[in-house]
Order: structure tokens, then C-alpha cells, then sequence
């Protein structure tokens, strides 16, 4: 992959059965000139040959083990790559590119560990409103149990530096991951700032994400583990 000036933000993507999305958003990062790492989880749709296609580092899970091993996966790899900054971003179109770069300058001119997006400060866009029900009860269940004062807590783009990458711990394998990664960076207490980025829900990417009941268990769980910590 030829190297730019953003060639040192290492854009880490979990993809599981993503084919109909994932080349174009891969193509969005490569324009900009982003290293990509796209992970496949265990894909059954073509996700691995549609990345391969693509200039892009591609690694494959053979089995489906959730969105937290596959950024996990992705991480990791490129720490070991020797990235300076690690970006987590989805692959099913909802993330812009530039928000990226933003957050990146972000990042440089308050000199912090972490910079984690937000739709409510920026725009999501055709969000249902039961979703925004379901994500503020998660903001709710943190700043009750971390005392994180965030205003977007499952938003899946965020930038970090090495040194806070390497910090980051996920043991859970499903979506719980998003909050343990909120988790880690109060347990080693990493600088971090939100920045207005833009969600865009489409019709695909609502039918990919998680459901509701899937997401009131994620709380459930993560509130009763939140206690006996």
C-alpha cells in the first residue's frame, strides 16, 4: 500500500457477511490514504474475497466470534504493524471518512490519549427513535456504575493513540466490547474527548445491527458486572 500522509492511522474494520458495503467503504479510507486492516468474522457471503480485492491488510476469523474479537484481531495486528494511531470504524456504511481526519486533528491539538465520536453532538441521521431510547439508557447505566460523563457510549468510530491502544482490553467477544473499551480507558486513566461526527442509518445497516433485545441484554450484563467491580 503506497504511504501518505495519513498512512500512520491504521483504520481497523470487523466485518462479518459485509459484501454489499464493504468495497465502497473501503475505497472512501484508501482515498484518503488511511492504512485499512479489514477483519473478517467468519464471513458465509464473499466479505473475505471482496476485501482481498481491495488495498487493504485482510485477516479472517474462520469462525464468526462477534464484533469485539474481530476489532480485537484488528488491533492488535496493527500494533504489531507498528501503528501510531488506530481508528475502529464499521463496516456498513454509517461512518464518514473525513470524520476521521477531524478526529485526528482533535487528537493533536488538545493532546489526547483517546478520541471517541458522537452522534449527539454531531448528526445522526434517520436514527429511529427507539434506538435513541436504547443508546441513552447505555449512557445512563455509565455514568451510574464508571461515572463516565459521555454524551455517545456504543458509537463504534474512535481514534487512539498507540500508547492508549495498547491499553485497551476486550474480553468479551460480542457488542459488550464497546463498553469495555469505555471501561479501560477510565481504569487507566487515558485522556479522552468526544467529537461531533455523523451517523447515517440506512435500511441495510438497521437490519445489520444489533437488535433490541440484544442491546437490553448487553446492559443487563454489563450493569450487573459494573457492581462487583
Amino acid at each position: 500500500m503506497k504511504k501518505s500522509n495519513n498512512h500512520f492511522i491504521w483504520v481497523v474494520v470487523p466485518a462479518f457477511n459485509e459484501e454489499e458495503t464493504l468495497g465502497e467503504v473501503i475505497d472512501a479510507l484508501c482515498e484518503q490514504k488511511l492504512t485499512v486492516v479489514i477483519v473478517d468474522d467468519g464471513s458465509s457471503d464473499h466479505t473475505y474475497e471482496v476485501a482481498k480485492s481491495k488495498p487493504a491488510h485482510v485477516l479472517k476469523h474462520i469462525l464468526n466470534l462477534g464484533q469485539g474479537a474481530a476489532l480485537e484481531t484488528g488491533i492488535k495486528y496493527a500494533l504489531q504493524q507498528g501503528a501510531e494511531f488506530v481508528c475502529t470504524f464499521d463496516a456498513d456504511g454509517q461512518h464518514g471518512v473525513n470524520d476521521i481526519l477531524s478526529m485526528h486533528q482533535a487528537m493533536q491539538e488538545q493532546d489526547t490519549d483517546v478520541v471517541i465520536g458522537s452522534r449527539f453532538l454531531g448528526q445522526a441521521v434517520n436514527i429511529p427513535t427507539s434506538r435513541v431510547w436504547l443508546l441513552k439508557a447505555g449512557i445512563l447505566f455509565h455514568r451510574i456504575v464508571y461515572g463516565m460523563k459521555l454524551t455517545d457510549i456504543h458509537n463504534g468510530l474512535r481514534l487512539m493513540r498507540r500508547s492508549a491502544a495498547k491499553k485497551i482490553e476486550i474480553s468479551s467477544p460480542g457488542m459488550a466490547h464497546a463498553s469495555e473499551i469505555l471501561a479501560s480507558i477510565k481504569k487507566h486513566k487515558l485522556n479522552f474527548i468526544e467529537v461531533p461526527v455523523t451517523i447515517h442509518y440506512t435500511e441495510y445497516s438497521l437490519k445489520k445491527g444489533q437488535s433490541t433485545l440484544s442491546f437490553i441484554n448487553i446492559l443487563k450484563d454489563l450493569f450487573v458486572g459494573g457492581l462487583y467491580k
